[in-house]
């Protein structure tokens, strides 16, 4: 079979640093279109790369019988809309972590994917990490015995990015850091521990440290400038508790915060052992044997997580596999940060 023609939808950060590269080192892949509503970002991808058409209008690519794929790599607000399009037109998608603002909004993408057949898959990209997958066995195993609690620490000092712009205005994003990195930290215990059904949630989330934009102090800022005649309306902060058919999740995470420490890590706590995972680097692994505590950290060789989740939809795309980034599977996480949503707005538990 020839090569699968791809279209990339949205030319900014995730695109280039991530998918673009990846689709090119496969030798299965030819990206056709670059698409973004900026067409000077598509333009530029062209020139970069050495190949494709720019384009403005993303249906121009749907339209082309060629195109077998779409990476989506825009702003939250169109994931739902592009991916339904996309899947209606017969094409097999790749979209952006998170899968949509709401969970109304995955739901009906997962509805859309079960019409039509197509492949829609969500870039939890760390179901493709070789540590994460590490972890994954050992629980699976049963080298680290029950694992009855998990606790989620994902805080920066004052890590805002683009205040005032697309990430800080929740009609365009969904939300702030649970949504923006929270879905990360989530899936990543969802996929762990077997992707248990949740039950119950309970969570408050706040929004302090960017209501006056033009006083905030930080350091540095990702997807900056400040734009002080833009929009702060999501969330800096947020803690949760979450109960699931396995374990019980405890959830704190900042993008910004009057205490100076960045913590980006993930505990995994079982009756025989417990791991630490550094979020995007090694884990430790603390245990006891013959009256010894001990503490191990693991060396091995990791693959690059974006490249194999590229590798793994293209695939999946000739094979029909089922990856773990379906959205059957990820829905789940698209319903817990619904749910903490939910109850932080009523303050109150939310049952499932």
């Amino acid at each position: 079979m020839g090569k699968i023609k791809v279209a990339i939808i949205g030319c900014g950060t995730i695109a280039n640093a991530a998918h673009i590269k990846a689709y090119m080192a496969n030798p299965n892949a030819e990206i056709k279109y670059f698409c973004d509503i900026i067409k000077e970002r598509a333009e530029k991808a062209v020139k970069e790369y050495g190949c494709g058409e720019a384009i403005e209008d993303y249906r121009v690519a749907l339209n082309d019988p060629e195109i077998e794929a779409v990476s989506i790599c825009t702003p939250n607000n169109v994931h739902a809309s592009i991916a339904i399009d996309s899947l209606r037109a017969g094409k097999n998608v790749l979209c952006e972590k998170p899968a949509a603002r709401t969970y109304a909004e995955a739901l009906e993408m997962q509805k859309v994917q079960h019409e039509t057949g197509k492949v829609l898959n969500i870039g939890v990209v760390n179901r493709f990490n070789t540590g994460v997958n590490r972890i994954r066995n050992m629980i699976q195993n049963g080298e680290l015995g029950e694992i009855y609690h998990v606790y989620v620490s994902f805080r920066s000092h004052r890590s805002i990015p683009g205040l005032g712009g697309a990430f800080t205005t929740k009609s365009i994003a969904g939300g702030g850091a649970l949504i923006d990195w929270g879905v990360h930290f989530l899936d990543v215990v969802m996929y762990c521990t077997g992707d248990p059904q949740p039950k119950t949630v309970t969570g408050q989330a706040y929004s302090k440290l960017g209501q006056d934009m033009e006083n905030y102090t930080y350091v540095s800022m990702w997807a900056g400038p400040p734009n002080y005649k833009g929009t702060y309306d999501v969330d800096d902060f947020v803690t949760a508790m979450i109960r699931t058919e396995g374990p019980t999740i405890s959830v704190n995470g900042a993008w910004a915060q009057n205490i100076g420490v960045n913590e980006m890590y993930i505990d995994f706590l079982g009756d025989k052992a417990g791991v630490r995972l550094q979020y995007g680097k090694e884990f430790t692994v603390y245990s006891a044997k013959d009256g010894a505590l001990l503490e191990t950290t693991p060396k091995y060789t990791s693959t690059d997580m974006f490249q194999n989740e590229i590798d793994g939809f293209l695939d999946c795309i000739r094979t029909g596999e089922k990856l773990p980034s379906h959205i059957d599977t990820v829905i789940l996480s698209s319903q817990i940060i619904q749910a903490i949503y939910d109850s932080s707005d009523s303050r109150s538990e939310i049952t499932l």
